[in-house]
C-alpha cells in the first residue's frame, strides 16, 4: 500500500512539472480577396513550468495547421486506347484541405510511430477515413495519391526544421498560405515532446475569409446558385462572341 501511495504522488509530482504552452499567431484574421497571393503566418509562443518560470528541460516543438475538412473523392487515371480516363476511385469523409507541420527535429527522432498516429504528426501518419470498405492496401496509395497531389498544390507540406526555440522558453515556426486555400477555421496545434512523448499541448484558431467583391460573389453563389450558374454561361458565351467579332475585325 505504501509503494502504491508513492507511486500515486510521483505520478502527481510529474503531471505538476509538466510544462504548459502560451501559443500566439502573427495573424488570426487573413483576408481573402482580389490579388491575393497567399500569406505568412508566424506561429510562436512559449514553453513555462505551471510555476510561470522557466521550463527546465529539454523540449522539442511540433506545429500543425490544419484547414477545414471536407469530403473528396480520388480519382485515379489510366491510359486507355492513347488518352488518359478515369479509372478507379476512392471516396474519404474528410480530409483536411490544408496541412502543414512544422518540427524543431525530423519527427522520427521525437516521437515513435505509434504516437506519431495517434497525434497525427507528419503526411504519412495521416488519418483520412475512408467512405465504405475498402481493402486497406487500395486505401494507403490511394492516400499516398492525395497527399502527393495536394503538396505539389501547396496545400500539404511538411518542414522537419520549421520551429526555432530559444532558451527553452520562446518558440517560433512560420507557415505559408497559398492562394488557393479554402476559407474557413483553421487550427494551430503546438505540441511539446520530450523523451518521446507528448507532454502539453495548445490550440489557437486563425480565420481564413473572403472580404469584398470576392465574398460577395461566394455570397451570391451559395444563396441564388440558378441564377449564378445562368450568369456564369451567359458571361462565358458573351465573352467568347466578343472575342469571335474582334478577331473577325482585325
Amino acid at each position: 500500500m505504501k509503494r502504491v501511495f508513492l507511486l500515486f504522488a510521483l505520478l502527481m509530482l510529474s503531471a505538476q512539472r509538466d510544462p504548459i504552452l502560451v501559443p500566439e499567431v502573427s495573424q488570426d484574421d487573413v483576408q481573402v480577396q482580389q490579388g491575393f497571393t497567399g500569406a505568412e503566418l508566424l506561429l510562436f509562443g512559449a514553453i513555462l513550468d505551471p510555476t510561470g518560470a522557466r521550463a527546465g528541460q529539454d523540449y522539442d516543438i511540433v506545429v500543425v495547421l490544419k484547414g477545414p475538412t471536407e469530403p473528396i473523392t480520388v480519382r485515379e487515371k489510366a491510359r486507355v486506347g492513347g488518352i488518359w480516363v478515369n479509372a478507379d476511385s476512392s471516396a474519404f469523409h474528410s480530409a483536411p484541405s490544408f496541412f502543414a507541420i512544422a518540427a524543431s527535429r525530423p519527427i522520427d527522432e521525437l516521437v515513435d510511430e505509434r504516437t506519431a498516429v495517434i497525434y497525427e504528426l507528419g503526411l504519412d501518419h495521416l488519418q483520412l477515413s475512408p467512405s465504405g470498405s475498402i481493402d486497406p492496401e487500395e486505401q494507403a496509395r490511394f492516400t499516398s495519391g492525395l497527399v502527393d497531389l495536394r503538396r505539389r498544390q501547396g496545400l500539404y507540406k511538411e518542414v522537419t526544421d520549421g520551429v526555432q526555440i530559444s532558451e527553452q522558453v520562446l518558440y517560433q515556426a512560420r507557415i505559408s498560405l497559398p492562394s488557393n486555400v479554402q476559407t474557413g477555421t483553421y487550427t494551430a496545434e503546438t505540441f511539446a515532446i520530450t523523451r518521446g512523448r507528448v507532454i502539453a499541448s495548445a490550440i489557437a484558431e486563425v480565420e481564413v475569409r473572403k472580404v469584398g467583391f470576392e465574398r460577395f460573389v461566394e455570397v451570391f453563389a451559395q444563396r441564388q446558385s440558378l441564377l449564378y450558374g445562368l450568369l456564369a454561361v451567359f458571361m462565358s458565351v458573351g465573352t467568347g462572341w466578343i472575342a469571335g467579332r474582334l478577331f473577325a475585325m482585325i
